[in-house]
């Protein structure tokens, strides 16, 4: 291809891929945020990226569909946030771009925060039924984090769509990890680092 890159990977971090080896189910909505804020923390601890943490559920069943964590610095690709790499490999799972399609179980993303304008273009074409968040848009931001420049409705926008969004499940939780990553010196990477 002359030199032109025809592929890309991003892989999960190996502990994560050992946590989820086995089939997880967690019924309790409270408990799958507590999964996710765990995620995000881990990725902290073990210093594989930055301060965020995904899952796709089956709603009703709790059955745990995929995981992401934030991996940009790792991978060295600005697409690898938690959302869309958890979006995707639920994606792959079903074999298709629709996780809302007729027929399946309805899916819900639940994020240790709220999406950035990235990730939020990828919930409403993904076809999740719901988005569950912890932490605020603004909590990322009060750390350095450029999130974009969403729509202040964007839960509006959202829910017109037929997506229900629930916010600040466990935020107190997911926000002690944003301020334990960037007091801990945790790269805030943002592209140009608007705003400085």
């Amino acid at each position: 291809m002359n030199g032109v890159p025809d592929r890309f990977e991003i892989v999960l971090p190996d502990w994560l891929r050992e946590r989820v080896a086995e089939p997880i189910s967690i019924a309790d909505p409270d408990e799958r945020m507590r999964f996710v804020v765990g995620l995000s923390a881990a990725n902290v601890a073990n210093g594989t990226g930055g301060p965020f943490g995904a899952a796709v559920f089956e709603s009703d069943s709790g059955r745990l569909v995929s995981v992401g964590v934030n991996e940009v610095a790792s991978a060295g690709n600005s697409i690898a946030h938690a959302e869309m790499i958890a979006i995707a490999l639920a994606e792959s799972a079903g074999g298709g771009y629709d996780l809302g399609a007729t027929g399946e179980p309805a899916q819900e993303l639940v994020s240790s925060t709220e999406p950035c304008t990235m990730c939020l273009g990828a919930v409403v074409w993904s076809g999740v039924w719901r988005v569950v968040c912890a932490a605020r848009d603004e909590d990322a931001r009060h750390i350095g984090f450029d999130e974009g420049p969403k729509p202040a409705d964007w839960v509006a926008a959202l829910e017109a769509r037929g997506i229900t969004v629930v916010r600040d499940v466990l935020r107190a939780e997911a926000v002690e990890v944003l301020e334990g990553y960037a007091s801990g010196g945790g790269p805030i990477y943002n592209a140009r680092r608007q705003g400085e």
